[in-house]
């Protein structure tokens, strides 16, 4: 097997390659599109409902929970980008468990890639939220000798982020490969189950983390008012 799934090329011109890494996003990114047009089509309003629509709304609200939970704040802005990040990392890695697919996810391009959309995300929405001035004064609190550690700060944990969904995606794979090539008659719809539940828990932590740097950039505000107040 391929201990990196960049490494497999289906094509390449000069520079440009399509590898394992790109076709497989491309494809979850298919299925979840196909999948969301097959469940939203047929939506219906009232308490008359299918135990699908019934999921999916318990699966929103409890999503929006999290976020209402976190940010303080109405969670209609920040559900489409947490949401997309969830459904993506989970889907790849939930179909990640079928033999012959590489989940993306366990591709560093990828975590990395998924990382800098976070860092892209907290200064937009801290910018939207609280003003560009505003929020770029925060990097030099209390003294404008914190600006790099905080810059650095910044980096740190959107690396960190995308090494911790790489490392835990690559070295679940990794084992259950591991423990299904010694014992392949009795492991495997255990292993299976397991890297199931690993994938989810990824995708829950991730999109976690992600909220949580989003809510961080935009409770500087409230709490340099409530220090003011004070």
């Amino acid at each position: 097997m391929e201990l990196n799934i960049d490494d497999i090329i289906f094509w390449q011109y000069e520079f440009f390659k399509v590898n394992a890494t790109l076709i497989n996003s491309w494809i979850v990114m298919l299925l979840l599109i196909s999948v969301s047009w097959l469940i939203t089509r047929k939506l219906t309003a009232g308490i008359d409902i299918k135990r699908g629509q019934a999921f999916i709304e318990s699966f929103v609200v409890y999503v929006v929970d999290q976020i209402r939970e976190e940010t303080h704040e109405e969670p209609d802005k920040y559900l489409p980008f947490i949401g997309a990040l969830f459904l993506f990392i989970a889907f790849s890695n939930i179909i990640g468990i079928i033999p012959g697919f590489n989940a993306p996810t366990a591709s560093l391009s990828t975590a990395t890639a998924l990382a800098i959309c976070v860092f892209i995300a907290v200064p937009i929405f801290g910018i939207s939220n609280r003003g560009f001035s505003t929020y770029i004064k925060h990097y030099i609190q209390p003294s404008p000798l914190m600006l790099p550690f905080n810059i650095i700060g910044e980096l740190s944990r959107t690396l960190a982020l995308a090494i911790r969904l790489f490392g835990n995606i690559m070295s679940g794979s990794l084992i259950v490969a591991i423990i299904l090539s010694l014992s392949p008659l009795f492991f495997p719809a255990i292993m299976q189950a397991f890297g199931l539940l690993i994938g989810i828990i990824q995708a829950y932590v991730f999109a976690i983390l992600a909220l949580v740097y989003i809510a961080s950039a935009t409770r500087v505000r409230e709490v340099k008012q409530n220090n003011e107040v004070k």
